[in-house]
């Protein structure tokens, strides 16, 4: 399989720029490098009704959520909403990364999209994001009356480590809820970090993320090894993974989580949850922020918008 030439060529200047990675910097450098090279490749951001931020109880703190509210909004009494996790090894990314991702996908859906600024690693290690990614849910679920969201459509979504805590939190609010959660958006997720998988080794180096990167993004997030054991952590490796939501799984061909994100595919769909499956062969890991230069980037949006779309109507 050919690698997409517009990723080929942003990974070629990537290192002529000789971008050091995440692994190879402190964390609040590597936050601000992905910041400063993530933004230029987005395309323009869509205009909304509203995009506001306002501050919970995260449970470890104050916590942040952006909200996003598309226009269709101001002529109904209640929508739907999507909670979103952003990627970033739960080192680096924020809300500010992933806002133009949100705005899509609030704009495509017809959803309200609440973005979560969760804790990072090392500062904050497992499971405080995971805790804060429930508190934000549980908060949204027990405040719709008022922030104008229909409880019965709310769903949650995510990328890469984005990805994993969204997982977690479908799969800790499972039995805990009235109305059940709808729909899970898994995009490139992380679900087992015991990060032994075949494209693990396969795509280790060349294309983005690492495999080392990986590792440390792993080591810096949990306490210990045996966290790697952890559902919380590694939701592959739950014990139970029936009446779970309806699952969109999306992957990357040349991304070192490929197989791990099949893998939670094929486990939720033999633990009898509906999943579709949808691997974007030729592509990278992070793509789909990457619409500025990426144009299956931007198909990508379209079909995680559409998903969102269907199962929220």
């Amino acid at each position: 399989m050919l690698l997409d030439p517009q990723a080929r060529a942003l990974l070629d200047k990537a290192v002529a720029a000789n971008v050091p990675g995440p692994d190879q910097v402190p964390a609040q450098e590597a936050r601000d490098i992905y910041k400063r090279s993530r933004l230029p490749l987005q395309p323009p951001k869509p205009e909304l009704a509203l995009i506001r931020d306002f501050e919970i109880d995260g449970g470890h703190g104050p916590l942040t959520l952006r909200e996003f509210r598309p226009h269709q909004s101001q002529t109904q009494i209640a929508i739907p909403a999507l909670m979103y996790f952003h990627g970033g090894g739960w080192v680096i990314g924020d809300i500010e990364t992933h806002d133009t991702l949100c705005r899509q996908l609030a704009v495509g859906s017809g959803a309200v999209i609440y973005s979560v600024n969760y804790s990072k690693s090392p500062e904050h290690r497992f499971p405080v994001a995971v805790d804060e990614c429930i508190a934000a849910t549980c908060y949204v679920l027990e405040h719709c009356a008022a922030l104008g969201i229909d409880a019965a459509r709310i769903g949650v979504g995510g990328d890469s480590a984005g990805g994993n805590l969204a997982t977690v939190v479908a799969l800790a609010l499972r039995d805990q809820l009235n109305k059940p959660l709808v729909c899970q958006l898994l995009i490139y997720p992380v679900t087992d970090l015991r990060l032994a998988s075949d494209s693990i080794d396969r795509y280790a180096s060349g294309y983005g993320l690492t495999s080392a990167a990986m590792r440390y993004f792993r080591d810096v997030y949990l306490r210990t090894e045996l966290d790697q054991l952890d559902s919380r952590a590694s939701p592959l490796l739950a014990t139970d993974l029936s009446k779970l939501p309806p699952a969109l799984v999306l992957t990357a061909g040349f991304d070192p989580l490929r197989d791990e994100g099949r893998a939670y595919a094929d486990a939720l769909s033999a633990a009898g949850n509906q999943v579709q499956y949808v691997c974007f062969e030729r592509q990278i890991h992070g793509f789909i922020i990457m619409g500025g230069i990426i144009d299956e980037a931007n198909t990508a949006v379209a079909l995680c918008a559409d998903y969102l779309r269907t199962h929220f109507s």
